[in-house]
């Protein structure tokens, strides 16, 4: 089966990856003629553990290629991929122009049946705009080609994308023609052998899915962020509170750990894609703006416990360990990293930074705004308080006692609750974290 990946970012690279190793015959398609080239020397452009040694393998074997011309690939493929980005305008809706701009490039120059997959994540409504637009080129061109626009949206985790694509909860596929769901099926039919279901559904019910799955952990993460701040004021331990609520089987314990806010490239444009959607028609999602606002608030939570803590800021030297907003990946779009720098150095703080894969990109993002420690250790060295904000798995069990001599003043802000308070204050560290206040202990 031949098919065609438009988009070589994170959705896209994956995607076809994957495919390929499966046995598809794939070609990656992408207007960025660099990074093309580099894609064909074997240059990854994101980070994603196992995705290198994939790409190179299914190269290796023809399975996988690259290209800059849409229009040269349509005549050899059954099936187009959209995996463009919709990055969010200022009033939060989804900008769909790339996404388009793929349909019309399939209208200008298709000649025969072909099934077009909006892979991206897009507002419910985008498939009918998408056919369209296509339908619009042919009328120009005086032909009339049949074809189906079928909605796959991705439910990748970055970090454990390879995993999630090959063996996923389920795969969502909305269709509006039984032609198009065999095509579908066929496509995924390798991947039954894992047991995993396709859920074939209308059109914009699949669009709505992803948006709707996005939205519910965005929820359940921002109501942990605000029980968490609830119980730092009564006295109550968040992680104790988590237990109980995640006991209750009709609860579970997915996504109730409290941190320092989501961030990344789905949960923040998701939210406010679905609140915008919904403004259009008149709605107002009430619950989903509080979720936005309390995750909003609790990017400035780790902030204002160094300040309560430490006082005044200028002169102060913080060090931050992890800058991208989850670990095994160097996406630092919506991290809390990022607020926290803004609001240290608004302050006055000098601010050391280490993470051992998002440090180019905080480089990219940030210039010499601040420091760029060497390794973990290094960043300590003199600092007034260490905070935790990504929880890299070398974070988790460090030599306190190194980081005890080094360090200025000995405080840590634990910004993912993975440290246990008694060690650190056994070893002498003033402590703080997420849910946790132990002045208002039995009070």
């Amino acid at each position: 089966m031949n098919i065609a990946i438009v988009g070589t970012g994170y959705v896209g690279l994956v995607s076809g990856t994957c495919f390929a190793e499966m046995g598809v015959n794939v070609t990656c398609v992408d207007i960025d003629k660099d990074k093309i080239d580099r894609l064909e020397q074997g240059e990854i452009p994101i980070y994603e553990p196992g995705l290198e040694e994939m790409v190179a393998r299914n190269v290796k074997a023809g399975r996988l290629k690259f290209s800059t011309s849409l229009a040269e690939v349509l005549p050899q493929v059954e099936i187009v991929f959209s995996a463009v980005g919709t990055p969010p305008d200022e009033d939060g809706s989804a900008d769909l122009r790339y996404v388009l701009d793929v349909a019309r490039t399939i209208g200008q120059y298709m000649e025969r049946y072909v099934v077009v997959v909006t892979k991206s994540t897009v507002p419910v409504g985008t498939a009918r705009k998408v056919e369209e637009t296509i339908r619009a080129e042919q009328k120009k061109r005086g032909i009339s080609v049949e074809f189906d626009v079928v909605s796959n949206p991705e439910f990748l985790k970055e970090g454990s994308a390879i995993k999630d694509f090959m063996s996923p909860d389920r795969v969502v596929v909305g269709v509006s023609s039984e032609r198009a769901q065999k095509m579908m099926a066929k496509l995924y039919r390798p991947f039954l052998l894992n047991n995993f279901r396709v859920l074939f559904t209308d059109v914009p019910s699949a669009e709505m899915i992803k948006y709707a799955a996005n939205s519910m952990l965005a929820t359940r993460i921002s109501f942990m962020n605000d029980i968490a701040n609830l119980c730092e004021l009564v006295g109550a331990d968040v992680n104790m509170v988590r237990k109980g609520l995640g006991s209750d089987a009709r609860i579970g314990n997915k996504f109730l750990y409290p941190g320092c806010g989501y961030g990344g490239s789905c949960f923040p444009k998701d939210v406010k894609a679905l609140i915008h959607t919904a403004d259009k028609q008149g709605y107002s999602m009430r619950v989903l703006k509080a979720v936005e606002e309390v995750n909003e608030y609790q990017k400035t939570v780790l902030f204002l416990k160094l300040k309560e803590r430490l006082g005044d800021l200028p002169g102060r030297r913080v060090a931050l360990w992890g800058l991208a907003f989850k670990p095994e990946t160097d996406d630092m779009r919506e991290a809390p990293s990022l607020v926290l720098i803004k609001c240290l150095r608004e302050a006055g703080a000098e601010v050391v930074v280490y993470d051992p894969v998002a440090m180019d990109e905080c480089r990219r993002r940030m210039g010499d705004a601040v420091h760029y420690a060497k390794d973990m250790y290094e960043a300590a060295v003199d600092a007034d308080a260490l905070v935790l904000v990504t929880e890299w798995k070398q974070f988790r069990l460090p030599a306190w006692s190194v980081l005890k001599k080094i360090m200025r003043r000995p405080f840590v802000v634990d910004g993912r609750n993975i440290y246990l308070r008694e060690e650190l204050e056994e070893a002498g560290f003033e402590y703080s974290c997420i849910g946790y206040n132990s002045k208002r202990e039995n009070r």
